[in-house]
């Protein structure tokens, strides 16, 4: 068995709703910094280019891989030489999806993911996605979620991704709260160390979730805010970061990834 150490970055970035030009130029800046301090993996929060459920993505919706937004992450993934994975907005043909990407050192697409337990809120913007993918790296295998898919019934989104050999998830995510929202009195993020840590702790894989900041400020969840709180639960299904909560806690997270590539499997599940 090989052991794999580096480090891993979480964009928790502001996004502004229907601004891809802004959204890209300060992605551009954050994965410079973060590939600066040492990261290997870079990982940007869901629909980062138009914003999550944007009126904008109907008309501003580009294709993978070849559209601005994917191919500007792409140059900046080879100019920095690291892994990038981050959500966008995908047109193709008469279809949007809500899609998210994992790309090489050299820019390549290797993973490619459609979202699939949308939100009934997100229907009206984008199609359903119909299937699960992994991509295997030399550091580990890399499996691709968005957001809600985390809770599917019965974790079986997550779940099934482990039983394709993924040693870590990656969930580009847009984690929002009502605007009288108060994080004292209820703080955020049980729903997703609920839905993370039974699947981490079964299956011995880091998972990582990314949420932008920011006013959502159209769409049907026009007035609601983005907070952040990003979060990585490790192998043994401990919180190993959560990241700041506030409409304006725009950071950049670092953790220490230790993953084990495993011979493949094909005599049922075994990970310890």
């Amino acid at each position: 068995m090989k052991h794999m150490n580096f480090e891993m970055a979480l964009v928790q970035m502001f996004v502004t709703g229907g601004d891809k030009r802004r959204n890209l130029a300060r992605a551009e800046e954050l994965i410079a910094e973060a590939a600066a301090h040492g990261s290997h993996l870079v990982v940007l929060p869901e629909a980062m280019d138009l914003g999550w459920t944007h009126p904008s993505s109907r008309t501003a919706a580009e294709p993978i891989p070849h559209g601005e937004p994917c191919r500007r992450l792409a140059e900046s993934a080879a100019c920095h030489g690291i892994f990038l994975c981050a959500g966008l907005t995908e047109r193709c043909g008469d279809h949007v999806f809500n899609s998210a990407v994992i790309l090489g050192k050299s820019g390549e697409l290797l993973c490619f993911h459609r979202k699939i337990n949308e939100l009934e809120i997100g229907h009206p913007f984008y199609a359903q996605g119909d299937r699960l993918n992994v991509a295997r790296t030399e550091l580990g295998t890399l499996g691709l979620m968005i957001c809600a898919d985390g809770f599917a019934k019965d974790h079986v989104l997550s779940r099934s991704l482990c039983y394709m050999g993924a040693d870590i998830l990656l969930s580009p995510s847009a984690w929002a709260v009502p605007a009288d929202h108060d994080n004292q009195t209820d703080p955020y993020g049980a729903i997703w160390k609920d839905a993370y840590q039974p699947v981490a702790r079964e299956f011995s894989v880091w998972i990582a979730g990314v949420s932008n900041v920011g006013p959502i400020n159209d769409g049907p969840w026009g007035g609601r805010k983005c907070i952040g709180c990003s979060l990585v639960v490790g192998p043994d299904g401990a919180e190993v970061v959560q990241g700041p909560y506030g409409v304006d806690a725009e950071t950049i997270l670092y953790v220490d990834v230790k993953t084990v590539k495993r011979p493949a499997r094909g005599d049922g599940w075994s990970r310890h």
